[in-house]
């Protein structure tokens, strides 16, 4: 524990928890870092929606840089924060994920978790029609494995948001 900081360990997790659920539910897009077959690191800023801040859903073009990466190497690298926020004043909720592209059962719920918040920020309601050929976009999935914040100190903090 930080001697900087007011509360004992749990408090400290709980405020680290509530951190991130609000960086998460305050932004609209995700950097997602994904990788080529030879490790070569490809960053993309993706419009999302979450699930319980577990998985991460958006649309993309099959044929896009970070969609060719994740079917090559599904393991990407996410964060999620306020870019307008004043200079040492940020936080940021990094995450390690599994990414895949949706088929079968498992677009239609996706594409209700992303309808409803596309609908709250004046977007359309996204159907399958809109993410299975011939239309040009697909539904991704990202499914968080870990959750960790920076502390006062820049120390890695889990959290379980």
């Amino acid at each position: 524990m930080s001697s900087a900081h007011p509360y004992g360990p749990e408090s400290m997790a709980d405020d680290l928890t509530t951190r991130a659920q609000t960086i998460i539910d305050a932004n609209l897009y995700m950097t997602l870092a994904t990788a080529d077959e030879a490790g070569r690191p490809w960053p993309s800023p993706v419009y999302f929606a979450h699930d319980a801040y577990r998985e991460f859903v958006w649309v993309s073009r099959p044929g896009a840089v970070h969609s060719r990466n994740i079917a090559a190497r599904p393991q990407v690298g996410i964060v999620v924060f306020d870019s307008h926020a004043p200079i040492s004043t940020g936080g940021g909720v990094y995450m390690s994920a599994t990414a895949e592209e949706l088929l079968g059962e498992d677009r239609e719920r996706a594409l209700t978790v992303f309808s409803a918040r596309c609908v709250a920020h004046g977007g359309e309601v996204f159907g399958l029609d809109d993410v299975e050929a011939p239309a040009q976009l697909r539904i991704y999935r990202a499914t968080a494995t870990e959750h960790w914040m920076l502390d006062s100190r820049d120390r890695r903090q889990p959290v379980s948001p």
